[in-house]
């Protein structure tokens, strides 16, 4: 609708008679009276509206809702730019989602065929590392004495072993990993299970060193020199050390292999107080340290029994877990 309005219009005129006749004069007062009274006669218009629209003004575009349209027209912003930009931006994770699905699916079968041999690599390499140069090597060869050497030699035996329990639990850790890249894997042990695994394997490492200190004070007799009991029991307290450090690596990474690693170090560990009890015999070792050896091999056995105990429960564990996310599922 347009709408025009003009402004009040006023008309004034002043004008000045002349005086030539009595006539005149007459004829002039009567005509400036009559202009007088015209001029104090004020022209007012009142607004013209209109509907008609002219040629070149646009017409404006209307929104009519029917009956069969909901409420929703753009009810998610005040803004229309804010609504725009908001559903462009809902479109774009959608096919950013969907692009990381298909490229995980087609990157899936590729990680599962690699991940194939490290089920035979890594046992294999543990395997290597660990058995065939305890079992198989003559002891002669290791064995020169009660020396540096043959010091050297068995911590050497005990770093190729550590190296190789390195590698399997790095596979180890990739096959427990999920089949999506994009599903997180974390595995946090007990705090029990910690600290009565830690209690166990430092009453391991206190023993010798309780007995080494009392064969130096002079309790223990007869006396075992210094570089003999370094021989006999050094390789196995560094290797109780390096076996300490990894769990808590693997407790702080939430590893998979937390419940694995005490079973590799300490089946090895059962390995090399064997070799100390044939060491023993070659060094002419005291009673009380056979005797120690002994118990030592029967204390972490008992150990190895109750981590492979806690395999078997963490596995019913699981299962109950896995059973019970299951069924409201099924009910669902």
């Amino acid at each position: 609708m347009a709408c025009l309005a003009q402004p009040p219009f006023m008309m004034s005129t002043n004008s000045v008679p002349r005086v030539r006749s009595p006539m005149q004069k007459v004829l002039k007062t009567s005509h400036a009276v009559h202009l007088h009274t015209l001029s104090h006669i004020r022209m007012k218009h009142s607004p013209v509206c209109c509907t008609k629209l002219t040629r070149w003004e646009p017409s404006s575009a209307t929104y009519t809702p029917t009956e069969s349209a909901d409420d929703s027209f753009l009810n998610k912003t005040t803004n229309i730019f804010e609504t725009l930009s908001s559903v462009s931006t809902d479109e774009a994770q959608e096919t950013n989602s969907e692009k990381r699905i298909d490229a995980s699916n087609q990157t899936r079968p590729e990680v599962q065929f690699l991940k194939w041999p490290m089920w035979l690599l890594g046992p294999s390499l543990l395997l290597i590392t660990g058995m065939v140069p305890t079992l198989w090597l003559p002891l002669s060869s290791i064995f020169l004495g009660p020396n540096i050497a043959s010091l050297l030699s068995l911590v050497g035996l005990d770093c190729i072993f550590n190296l190789g329990a390195t590698l399997f639990l790095l596979m180890a850790d990739s096959c427990a990993r999920p089949k999506l890249p994009a599903q997180a894997c974390k595995s946090k042990p007990p705090f029990s299970y910690q600290f009565w695994n830690m209690v166990a394997t430092v009453t391991g490492f206190i023993i010798p060193l309780m007995m080494a200190f009392g064969s130096q004070k002079g309790f223990l007799q007869p006396q075992l020199p210094l570089i003999s009991f370094s021989v006999l029991m050094g390789p196995y307290l560094l290797l109780i050390s390096v076996q300490i450090l990894t769990e808590m690596l693997t407790w702080h990474w939430q590893s998979p292999v937390w419940l694995v690693t005490p079973v590799v170090y300490e089946a090895y560990r059962l390995l090399q107080l064997m070799r100390g009890l044939k060491l023993g015999t070659e060094l002419s070792a005291p009673a009380w340290m056979m005797h120690t050896i002994r118990g030592l091999v029967s204390w972490w056995v008992l150990i190895l029994s109750m981590q492979l105990m806690r395999v078997a429960w963490y596995a019913g564990f699981t299962s109950r877990t896995r059973h019970q996310q299951q069924r409201p599922s099924d009910d669902d």
